[in-house]
């Protein structure tokens, strides 16, 4: 099993005909201030699937800032089934809607685990200023 993209869109569906749909498909956001959250993120994992991969796997997502912080994390499983007939592989979409809390401007990860193994890795760069800061006392200054 292997992963053909990992991807941060808009909005993302798959059609009646099975097709994967992605809208607005991005790798960067700007926060006009920080802490900041991006709602309604779709997040789309594409799996590429033999049938030697059928199973049940646990899939975990985890959503880290640029300092290496974990911001949340969530685990499923994942269910992998045989090749359809006259077919090698399996092509498995995955798609997860969400809210991206930013804390910081940087690079920022989305860690993906299959199984016991780091599967991949996909970025966001967040751009923005922090929340301006109340003003500390001066040393020394007792009022």
């Amino acid at each position: 099993m292997h992963v053909s993209f990992a991807l941060f869109a808009d909005a993302a569906n798959i059609s009646q005909e099975g097709k994967l749909n992605i809208l607005g498909i991005f790798d960067a956001v700007q926060a006009g201030q920080l802490p900041a959250l991006h709602p309604r993120t779709s997040f789309v994992l594409r799996l590429k699937a033999t049938a030697q991969d059928a199973g049940v796997y646990p899939l975990v997502l985890r959503w880290m800032n640029p300092k290496g912080n974990e911001l949340w994390s969530s685990q499923a499983e994942l269910e992998i089934g045989g090749a359809p007939p006259g077919s090698s592989e399996l092509d498995m979409p995955v798609i997860v809607q969400l809210d991206l809390p930013l804390d910081v401007a940087g690079e920022y990860r989305m860690i993906i685990n299959i199984g016991s193994q780091h599967t991949t890795t996909c970025t966001l760069n967040v751009h923005g200023a922090q929340a301006p800061s109340l003003p500390t006392p001066h040393p020394g200054i007792v009022s």
